[in-house]
């Protein structure tokens, strides 16, 4: 994953939402803000994940991949956001399980041969518990993406 996919500005720590929907519409407010995905991207992503789902209960903390189409993306970036408490989704596949959300990774991709690489490069990290705790764990935006960098380099 090249090192412009990630900013500090999109790195949001001990972020409080009340509910799922609430946070993906923060979420993606603020990619929009920062000029990465056009206005229809929110509601695309709340969209998506209501039909497939992103929760996934990975070990140590449990994360979520929102992201949509790339017609909603201005310029590829991954916002990362460790959840003060945590968020309920459902769990991908379609279990209907619910998956306490900690740690969310959404997705702005302009290229679906892109989106899958970042995808692959992230659920190595999701499986690998030491890596997603250090992730977590992170006391600044620079530590999580220098971190970030040496786990997907």
């Amino acid at each position: 994953m090249s090192t412009s996919l990630l900013d500090e500005e999109l790195i949001l720590l001990d972020y409080t939402a009340d509910d799922k929907e609430r946070l993906l519409a923060q979420l993606a407010a603020v990619l929009h803000s920062k000029g990465y995905v056009k206005e229809s991207y929110g509601p695309a992503v709340i969209e998506r994940e209501a039909v497939f789902p992103t929760g996934l209960k990975t070990l140590g903390v449990e994360v979520a991949v929102p992201h949509t189409d790339p017609k909603h993306v201005k310029q590829a970036a991954i916002l990362v956001a460790r959840l003060a408490a945590p968020v309920i989704f459902k769990e991908m596949g379609n279990s209907g399980k619910e998956v306490a959300v900690k740690l969310v990774f959404m997705l702005a991709v302009t290229d679906p041969k892109e989106h899958l690489t970042t995808l692959s490069k992230l659920m190595a990290i999701f499986s690998d518990k030491e890596k997603l705790l250090a992730l977590y764990q992170s006391d600044s935006p620079k530590t999580m993406i220098l971190l970030l960098n040496r786990i997907l380099a």
